[in-house]
């Protein structure tokens, strides 16, 4: 992505006083909740806030709709739309008019999109954390790791997700904040549908 790199958040520190045993059993039964969290999960809107590394913020509009469907628009003066479907990634900017598309699975975000989601196996999980409320846990392809890691930040009661840190293949971080959270509701197909002539043509018309 040439402006934007979608995740780092601050460090949630665990108490140093845990014995090891008792934090392996707190770690297992976090990745549980945050297993059946998502995939309880159907459709999720939020209004976003995203810092980049270098500072710059952008804010817009996403919507998530699991499995493998995901729609990040973004505020003007901003021109990127970031779309994930039919196991693609969708990039494209309004000023270039230029369209970038690869593989989902080339990108972190992916781990937000699997149905059902496992933490375990081709997705490694690095770190889980626990501190005043909130839990994280950081993940990366096993196949992949160098490719990049997120870090998702949920509310533990009741569990809601609030924020992820994207870390990309050349280590620059991008973390994005959520707000105004809807779950439940009902989504147009055409907004996920880039392959679509009609798609197109909408993209053309709000340029």
């Amino acid at each position: 992505m040439k402006r934007r790199t979608l995740l780092a958040v601050p460090a949630l520190l665990a108490p140093a006083s845990l014995a090891a045993p008792a934090l392996a059993q707190s770690q297992a039964e976090v990745i549980g909740r945050v297993e059946a969290y998502f995939n309880a999960m159907t459709t999720f809107k939020a209004r976003f806030l995203q810092i980049a590394q270098g500072g710059g913020s952008a804010e817009g509009t996403a919507w998530i709709w699991r499995p493998s469907r995901m729609r990040f628009e973004y505020d003007p003066p901003e021109p990127t739309l970031l779309i994930a479907a039919d196991n693609q990634f969708f990039h494209y900017d309004r000023e270039l008019r230029q369209p970038t598309v690869v593989p989902l699975s080339s990108t972190p975000l992916s781990v937000l999109l699997r149905s059902p989601l496992r933490l375990s196996g081709d997705v490694t999980v690095s770190g889980v954390e626990r501190a005043r409320g909130l839990v994280s846990v950081t993940v990366s392809r096993t196949a992949q790791p160098a490719e990049g890691r997120i870090t998702l930040i949920l509310e533990e009661d009741p569990m809601v997700l609030r924020q992820w840190l994207v870390v990309d293949a050349q280590g620059r971080s991008t973390r994005v904040t959520l707000n105004q959270i809807e779950t439940g509701g009902r989504f147009a197909s055409l907004l996920f549908a880039f392959n679509d002539p009609r798609f197109r043509e909408e993209l053309e018309q709000r340029r």
